[in-house]
């Protein structure tokens, strides 16, 4: 579904990703993981068409999307929940949702699709009138991957879901991701906690300083001696 060959990302003079390698299969969860400021979410930006790649490749679904605007990847069907949940604080919790149907015209799906995230995020039904910039931390990230669920992404990316939430709402968030995923959608996951994320994910890859320096399936990489040193601690 997704394929990425030799992508190099900069800001300005300052070089972040060298010569970068991975793919996305249809209907499969991969993780990224790495230490912070690996470059793990500004690969996900350049996949989104946040940023443009200074060379290199992106291809989803068979198309070259490297350099497209992010409202071109979204109608391809990238969809993102980013780092930091960027709510709308002023809009409901049901406003914010439905901003990630904005592109689709399809209201009967849409409808259904809103019910299934309701049904997901039981909470986020009970604060639908509710100003998005008076939720918890955790409602903020469950109203954040409701949105980019209503964009009925065919790949959708998520960025630090766990980041600074407490792990009762972590292990909900995920248990609706769960049922999410059991339903086919195609996932590439950014996690800081990296046993979670493989635990989650099918297979993952690591990146360090900018490069990709290991990938295979996450039970092989949650066996590997480096990965416990360096990642988890033992």
């Amino acid at each position: 579904m997704l394929k990425i060959k030799n992508l190099n990302v900069a800001y300005g003079e300052v070089q972040v990703l060298w010569d970068v390698n991975l793919e996305v299969h249809e209907s499969e969860v991969v993780a990224l993981i790495g230490s912070n400021g690996a470059g793990k979410s500004t690969l996900l930006y350049t996949i989104s068409g946040l940023l443009k790649p200074k060379s290199g490749s992106i291809e989803f679904m068979g198309k070259e999307m490297a350099g497209l605007p992010a409202d071109e990847v979204l109608r391809l069907g990238v969809g993102q929940v980013p780092q930091g949940r960027h709510l709308f604080a002023g809009m409901t919790v049901k406003e914010n949702i439905m901003m990630g149907a904005y592109l689709r015209t399809d209201k009967v799906k849409i409808k259904e699709d809103y019910d299934f995230v309701m049904s997901l995020f039981p909470r986020m039904a009970e604060r639908a009138g509710q100003a998005a910039g008076s939720l918890s931390g955790g409602e903020q990230q469950m109203c954040a991957v409701a949105r980019g669920l209503m964009a009925d992404p065919k790949l959708l990316l998520i960025d630090e879901l766990s980041l600074g939430l407490a792990p009762l709402v972590v292990e909900n968030i995920y248990d609706a991701l769960e049922a999410v995923i059991g339903r086919g959608m195609t996932v590439l996951i950014v996690e800081q906690d990296v046993f979670l994320a493989l635990e989650q994910a099918d297979r993952a890859y690591v990146l360090d300083v900018g490069r990709i320096v290991m990938s295979g399936p996450s039970d092989e990489l949650m066996d590997n001696p480096k990965i416990k040193e360096a990642y988890l601690g033992i």
